[in-house]
């Protein structure tokens, strides 16, 4: 029985992948802890990393937190069991994640959703 994770990223209607851009976009040390994370996730799934997520209150999605100085966030969807669709990366550098941040996620997840 396999229960490792799955971790997409969004690719636009157009074959564009801006969590891969953003992603490579980063130094090195801060692609390494999200990488990490990402690799724990799909190792022992979302409990394992339970201390960097956060439900996004009034939305259905979560983020995932890369604390310290870096403040990176990804935010996701569970879109079926044992799979996490990532649909948004940014720098967090406010307390409150960017309303902008969180309707590019939902935009994005629509897309995904009429594909």
């Amino acid at each position: 029985m396999d229960n490792k994770w799955k971790i997409i990223y969004y690719v636009s209607p157009l074959g564009k992948n801006p969590i891969k851009d953003f992603i490579d976009s980063l130094e090195n040390k801060q692609q390494v802890k999200i990488l990490r994370l990402f690799q724990l996730i799909q190792e022992f799934g979302l409990s394992a990393v339970g201390s960097h997520l956060k439900k996004l209150s009034g939305t259905p999605f979560w983020e995932i937190r890369i604390l310290g100085q870096d403040n990176i966030r990804a935010i996701y969807v569970i879109i079926v069991k044992n799979s996490i669709l990532i649909l948004n990366c940014f720098i967090k550098k406010e307390n409150k994640t960017p309303p902008k941040e969180i309707s590019l996620a939902l935009s994005r997840y629509k897309d995904w959703l009429d594909k």
